[in-house]
């Protein structure tokens, strides 16, 4: 702002928009019901004339800091990374902060979350709980909870996740309709609470029934995390066994990229010995050498359902049973599976 001019308010923005003021403090304010069509341009007008929200007034207003939080199992995963990344955008739109925790997966840690240990400076809670199910997940009190991933179905809070297990099959499936026969899996755990593992287990295991393919436990094999180093070490014990596998499918692309370096290192080609698919489609494996089949959630429409959600418990839709929402995703075979064009 140059010579004292007064900066814009509302009523400019209104009038640039073509709306009225109330919608602009609707837009501004985060609330759910204003037209697609109305918000962009509501939005196009504060970028064009640079209105600043009077967060501070607002913030009085509603009661509320503005401010939510973000809880992860650990932020080194590319995937949570990104995934972050695109909330915070999300939020961002709505004016909102965001607090970023890393739970490391931790009971502990997980619980202290959700007792509410920073009730008194958030307004809601984004939570993808590893440790945690069920009861444990109902003493957030009046702090609105928005779960991810595969912990926790139809739990105390709304969840949005995709379809793990069908996903998984469809990662198989490509293997299989390639023509490969003896195809691995790596990332097998055996803990209750490794979901994500279970499920995509689960896919695996039905990937071949429908395949007509035999089972075999030597093409199975455990990781303690999903880490570039597991993915290695397994592959390494696949390859040292009986088992021979032409495939594998990595239960996350991180894994994927680490078998695949393990895979080179001992002389077998990708895909021509053996093809390799993994699953979140991070942005390493779109640069790998080779690029990485994958599965794709639609993580764009994660972040943006899970803050849709969480601004409806916010606002006007407090009350209601929780929502589970199921996300698509789709399958993105590259180079690793297919070879070079």
């Amino acid at each position: 702002m140059r010579g004292g001019a007064v900066p814009p308010g509302l009523k400019d923005v209104a009038a640039r928009a073509g709306v009225s003021i109330k919608t602009v403090s609707n837009v501004v304010n985060g609330y759910v019901h204003v037209s697609p069509a109305t918000r962009a341009r509501v939005q196009q007008a504060i970028e064009a004339l640079g209105y600043i929200p009077n967060v501070a007034a607002r913030q009085l207003r509603s009661g509320r800091s503005g401010v939510i939080a973000l809880a992860v199992p650990e932020l080194q995963s590319p995937y949570f990374a990104e995934l972050a990344g695109l909330i915070v955008q999300a939020a961002e739109r709505r004016s909102w902060t965001v607090l970023i925790d890393q739970t490391d997966g931790q009971a502990e840690r997980e619980r202290n979350l959700v007792a509410g240990l920073r009730r008194h400076a958030i307004d809601g809670l984004i939570f993808s709980p590893l440790a945690l199910a069920g009861e444990e997940l109902t003493s957030s009190g009046d702090t609105p909870m928005v779960l991810l991933g595969e912990r926790v179905w139809h739990g105390p809070a709304d969840h949005v996740a995709i379809d793990n297990t069908a996903a998984a099959a469809d990662a198989t499936g490509h293997l299989a309709a390639l023509g490969r026969r003896r195809i691995a899996a790596i990332g097998a755990q055996s803990p209750p609470s490794a979901v994500t593992a279970h499920q995509r287990l689960a896919g695996y295991r039905a990937a071949l029934a429908e395949a007509g393919l035999p089972e075999d436990p030597a093409l199975i094999a455990e990781v303690d995390s999903f880490h570039r180093a597991d993915g290695a070490a397994a592959m390494r014990r696949l390859l040292d066994g009986p088992g021979r596998p032409d495939a594998v499918f990595a239960f996350n692309d991180v894994l994927a990229l680490g078998a695949i370096r393990a895979l080179l290192d001992a002389g077998r080609s990708v895909p021509g010995d053996v093809a390799v698919i993994g699953f979140d489609d991070i942005e390493d494996g779109r640069f790998s050498t080779p690029t990485l089949s994958t599965v794709a959630p639609d993580t764009a429409e994660i972040a943006r359902l899970v803050v849709e959600l969480l601004a409806e418990r916010l606002g006007e839709e407090k009350a209601g049973p929780p929502r589970e929402v199921r996300v698509a995703y789709r399958l993105v075979p590259r180079e690793s599976t297919l070879g070079r064009a």
